[in-house]
This record gives C-alpha cells, sequence and structure tokens, in this order.
C-alpha cells in the first residue's frame, strides 16, 4: 500500500489506485477520486475512446469524459509488450487497487493474472466490473448500458404513436450503481488487506447492480408467488388486496401523487394521516379529512376520482414555490417536480451540488453529493485530453525513472 499523500487531510489520503477502464466503467475510479485517492488510468496507445462517445462535445472532448475521468493521472502504456506488462506490476508495487473496467480477463491476457499480482503485492485488491459479469449464460455478451436496465426491468419501453415499442425516458441504473458497488468494495478490501496483510479479487457487474436497485419491483412480486392469506397488499393497517409492486404502483394514488401547481408541477405526499389532516385544514377544507381521514399509514386514497380531481383543483391556485411555503408551514410534504433544466435553478440544487464551473473543470460539473461537515472535498483536476499525458511524471515519481529510461521505453513503443 501507499502513504503517498497521506498527511494532506483527505478522506482517502494515501490510497492509491491503477485503473484500466474504458468508457462508463472508469465511474469507478471517479468515485475514489472524488475522495482523494490517487487514480492512475493506464491507458492503451491511443487512449480511451470515450473521449469521443455520446454527447454533447465540450470543446472537442465528450461529456462523459469530462464526468468520468476527472481526477485522474494518464499514463500510456503498450501491454502487447512484455516490458509494458513490467512497468505495469512496477507500479503495483506501491498501489493499494487495481480496477479492470472492461471485459474480464483483459488484464490476464496480457500476463496480468490476479496470481501475477499477488506475487508483487500480497495486498492488492483486484476489482472487475463489466456488463454482466462473470458467469451465467450472459457473460460474454457485448452490450451497452441501457441493456442493464433492460435486463433488470428498470427501462421498461413505452410505445410510440406508431405501436412500436421504444426506449422510455428514464435515469441510467446499472451504469451509475455498478460503480458505486465497486469502489464500496473495494474500500472494504483495502481496509482488512491494511489490517491483515491479505488482498482479495472480487467481481461487480452493472446489470446485477440495476436488478439490486430495482430490488422492491423484484422481490415484491417474487413474494407475491406465495399464498395469498401469507403476503397481503397494505391498505394502511398491514392488510388489503394486492396491488402492483414497482411497476406503475402509483398511478391511482391521490394522496400520494402529482398535481399541477399555477406555474409548474408538485408532488403530494400526504399518506400518513397527520399530513393529511395538516393540508385538509391548512388549506381550509378540514371537510376533506373529516369526511375522508383514511388509515393512519401508508393510505394513497387510490382510486379516489372525486378527491383527486378536488386536489388538481386546489394545487392550481398557488404556485410551486407557494405550495413549498405552504407544507413547510403546516408540515406536509410537497416537493416541486424538476426537469433535468429547472433543477439547475432550483435553490436547494445550488446550495447543495454547486457546480463547478467549466473554467475549472473542463465543462460544468456536479460534486459529489459527498458532502464533509467542517472541511472540503478536494478539488479534482480536469480530465486528461491527451492520453499518456502524465506518463513521464507518473513514472518519475512513482518509480524513479530517470529520463534515460523514459526514452528509452518510448524508442521501444512501450510507452507513448
Amino acid at each position: 500500500m501507499t502513504t503517498n499523500g497521506a498527511g494532506d487531510g483527505k478522506l482517502l489520503s494515501g490510497v492509491r489506485i491503477i485503473e484500466s477502464a474504458m468508457l462508463g466503467p472508469a465511474a469507478v475510479g471517479m468515485n475514489l477520486a472524488d475522495l482523494g485517492a490517487e487514480v492512475i488510468k493506464v491507458e492503451a496507445p491511443g487512449g480511451d475512446y470515450v473521449r469521443k462517445m455520446a454527447f454533447p462535445i465540450v470543446d472537442g472532448i465528450s461529456l462523459l469524459h469530462w464526468h468520468l475521468n476527472r481526477g485522474r493521472k494518464s499514463i500510456s502504456i503498450d501491454l502487447r509488450k512484455p516490458e509494458g506488462v513490467e512497468v505495469y506490476l512496477e507500479l503495483l508495487r506501491g498501489a493499494d487497487a487495481v480496477i479492470e473496467a472492461m471485459r474480464p480477463g483483459a488484464l490476464a491476457r496480457r500476463g496480468l493474472t490476479f496470481e501475477k499480482m499477488q506475487e508483487v503485492n500480497p495486498r492488492i485488491v483486484f476489482c472487475t466490473i463489466s456488463g454482466y459479469g462473470m458467469t451465467g449464460p450472459y457473460k460474454d455478451m457485448p452490450s451497452h448500458g441501457i441493456a442493464y436496465d433492460a435486463w433488470a426491468g428498470v427501462a421498461r419501453p413505452t410505445i410510440n404513436e406508431h405501436g412500436m415499442p421504444t426506449i422510455p425516458s428514464y435515469t441510467a441504473v446499472g451504469i451509475n450503481a455498478g460503480p458505486l458497488y465497486a469502489a464500496l468494495g473495494i474500500l472494504a478490501g483495502i481496509i482488512r488487506a491494511r489490517a491483515t496483510g491479505k488482498g482479495c479479487r472480487f467481481e461487480v457487474a452493472q446489470s446485477d447492480a440495476a436488478a439490486a436497485f430495482n430490488w422492491n419491483g423484484i422481490e415484491g412480486n417474487k413474494a407475491y408467488e406465495r399464498p395469498e392469506d401469507e403476503v397481503t397488499g397494505n391498505d394502511g393497517d398491514g392488510k388489503g388486496e394486492r396491488r402492483p409492486v414497482g411497476d406503475n404502483s402509483m398511478t391511482e394514488s391521490v394522496r400520494y401523487q402529482m398535481y399541477r401547481s399555477k406555474d409548474g408541477m408538485v408532488l403530494f405526499m400526504a399518506s400518513e394521516r397527520e399530513f393529511w389532516k395538516n393540508f385538509a385544514y391548512g388549506v381550509g377544507r378540514p371537510e376533506l379529512y373529516d369526511n375522508k381521514p383514511g388509515a393512519k399509514y401508508a393510505d394513497h386514497a387510490r382510486g379516489d376520482l372525486e378527491l383527486r380531481r378536488t386536489l388538481g383543483e386546489i394545487f392550481a391556485t398557488k404556485t410551486t414555490a407557494e405550495w413549498l411555503e405552504f407544507g413547510l408551514k403546516v408540515n406536509t410534504p410537497i416537493c416541486v417536480v424538476n426537469d433535468v433544466k429547472t433543477i439547475t435553478r432550483d435553490p436547494q440544487f445550488k446550495d447543495r451540488l454547486p457546480m463547478r464551473p467549466y473554467q475549472e473543470a473542463g465543462t460544468d460539473l456536479m460534486p459529489s453529493p459527498i458532502k464533509l461537515i467542517g472541511e472540503e472535498l478536494p478539488k479534482l483536476s480536469k480530465a486528461p485530453v491527451v492520453p499518456g499525458c502524465d506518463t513521464e511524471e507518473v513514472l518519475a515519481k512513482l518509480l524513479g525513472y530517470d529520463a534515460a529510461k523514459i526514452e528509452k521505453l518510448k524508442a521501444a513503443g512501450v510507452l507513448s
């Protein structure tokens, strides 16, 4: 393990990660770099083509790269050459973990097996993150990020005006959740390795992560396979008819629903009797509660179209800002419904997630959602525009290579 930078006060000071990553799974290293880990991205000659993938393109470089590869040092090594493999192994001697964020076995095919890594560093933590993982009938299938969400039941198709199924508008889960699980596993592995000297190897599939985030729908419907006298719905008193779980389960809800305000849309969440009473009395309509107080908990007044129309008329009388102020005043949960454009103007977003300007980060980037109290997370360097731009600095600083050795490796085509 490394102690480099251990005294600079960052949460992950002294943690060094060697990363071999392509495209989206580079988010593993990003999550660790956000907390102060030293992440060295080892790129093949020509670099990670993430710089040209997806859109928008900002100053000739993909937003995907600006976001995912922030806080990195980039070095370029040709692992097809034995000398390149030796350089990689030398880097591992002072590292805590290796990230293989591509098809499983990519490093092993270059001679960098876990066993070989352990020979030079018994405490190394080796994480492989891939689409479908290292086992199962799908393990060798080529894929893109939406595949994992479609597989996990997260990205459910919509039908267009021509009757054709289409990809829905949704927030990608697998490609974001997978790297979080991987980063968590890496940190757990490092803690044990530092305590016991024992490294480990583990893998994360982004498809598994998508399913894990969709646990309510998957586990809920699995529970419904049991007899109805054992597993019921919930009418607020811990019983009731079965209702859909995780898939359009809220379409008929009334006291837990979206409503149009005078200038936008709000989400009303008065499923508890206390909140419902506070709302009804607060708007001067006590009869709404008195006539239909509902159950103490988990009552959405499901299917009550008359009440839904009434609430629609009420919510249309105030602006979104006025409803937020009202909810705070009377203690009933009301939330603004944003989209990806309006959220950056939201005062809560501005307070919690002030975007780092493009002049500093290459493009405007949101910060890590982890907020230290009384101190700040490190300000990360821009994502490296040119593959291998830090090669000489890294090898000189970490491995003590002199200029002559670096030039010799360059001449041999090992470094670029």
